[in-house]
This record gives structure tokens, sequence and C-alpha cells, in this order.
């Protein structure tokens, strides 16, 4: 009697464990739903004139696209066309985005993604960023326009992205040949994701925006679609 009850108890307490891991995907997948339809900045309205921008996405990550020179503001100061192969000489656009280290270096395609690369960009990774010379933004799903103290807010939050608000490049050969990575700040895990990365920014520029969304969907939703 006492060894069933004991096999009794461990199967109780595997059903539980089982059951945890589980809900816990449900409940994070509810906390996303719930983070995306919350706004933060509720009471921003687009103006009717201003600095447009874009963001893009491929389903899974989202980056923000901004003019190269804007409201007296001017990226090439900083970044140099010459960090990347073969930028387009008539780029007047950059892509931001920000991701884990290992996942954008050792993942040039997401067939590619290993479990322990994605265990650690989901636990305690390391934020670089991507930034990318466009010729035009025109591909992106969504657009929306910024006053000028919104846009050169958003623009300082782009910059402190960096590390020490520096662009400082890391050797690898990059995606195509119009873009760099760099050393970035902060760590990547499932709470603070790539695409809460661009919330965030959005919301330090003072913009509507969602108040949780680790994936994409949960921010485009919520600005105008790109004029074909």
């Amino acid at each position: 009697m006492a060894r069933r009850r004991r096999k009794s108890k461990a199967g109780k307490w595997v059903g539980r464990i089982l059951a945890a891991l589980l809900a816990a995907p449900l409940l994070y997948l509810a906390a996303a739903l719930l983070g995306a339809l919350v706004p933060v900045n509720r009471d921003w309205a687009e103006p009717e004139r201003g600095t447009t921008i874009y963001l893009a996405d491929n389903g899974v990550h989202s980056d923000l696209i901004v003019p190269v020179r804007a409201e007296g503001l001017d990226w090439s100061r900083i970044l140099r066309r010459s960090d990347a192969a073969e930028p387009p000489p008539d780029a007047q656009w950059l892509a931001f985005g920000v991701g884990e280290r290992a996942v954008y270096l050792e993942t040039p395609r997401w067939r590619d993604l290993r479990l322990p690369v994605a265990a650690r960009a989901l636990t305690q990774g390391e934020r670089i960023v991507h930034v990318e010379w466009v010729t035009s933004p025109r591909y992106a799903g969504r657009e929306l326009r910024l006053r000028p103290e919104e846009y050169r807010r958003l623009w300082a939050a782009l910059r402190a992205s960096f590390k020490d608000s520096r662009p400082q490049r890391i050797a690898h050969k990059g995606y195509d040949r119009a873009d760099a990575f760099y050393e970035g700040v902060g760590h990547a895990n499932a709470i603070n994701t790539c695409n809460q990365w661009t919330v965030d920014q959005l919301r330090l520029a003072g913009v509507r925006t969602s108040l949780w969304s680790p994936f994409a969907q949960g921010i485009m939703w919520r600005y105008r679609k790109v004029r074909r």
C-alpha cells in the first residue's frame, strides 16, 4: 500500500508539471493579446503633416524605417555607409531593428534556427542592432506621421539603442550588401523581444502604441497601411 501511495503522489506531481508546461504558452499568448490591445500614450493622434516613418515586418520580426535626414537630424553623420558592403548610392532611408546576437548572426534563415540559440534568445540573450540602407520604404506594411518633437524623441531613442549611443560595427558580412550589425544595449528574452523594442521606441516618441507586444502583429494593426 505504501508503494502505491508513493506512485500515486509521483503521478500527481508529474501531472501538475505537465499541466504547468502546457499552461505557460497559453498564458503567454493571452498576455500578449491583452498587451497588444491595451494602449499607451492613448491621447496621441496622428498629425495631418509631419515626418513619415514606416514599420516593416516579416511576420516574426519588425523594423522601423526612418529618413536618413529629417528635422535637422542626419544619420549619415553617425552611421557610415562604408559599414555596409555596397549600400545603394541613392538610399535615403534606414531600417532599424534589434535582435538577439546569435539569432541575428548565426541564423540567416529561420530554418537555420537551432534550439540552443532559440532558448538563449528567450531567456538571457544579448541585444545587437541591425541597420539597412534602403532606397524606398514602400515595401513596409504600415506608415505614420510624427510631429517634429516626436521624431526627435524617436531619433534619440534609436541612437540610445546602440552601445554607448555610438554605432560600433560588428565584424559580420550582414544579410546582403546594404546592411550591417552593431553592438546594442540590454538583453533579449521572452519579455523584451525584438518587437517589444519597436513598441518601446514608439512609446518613447510619444506615439500611441501597445503596452506590450512580443509579436509583430500586436504592433502593426494600430497604424495605417502603406499607400501603394
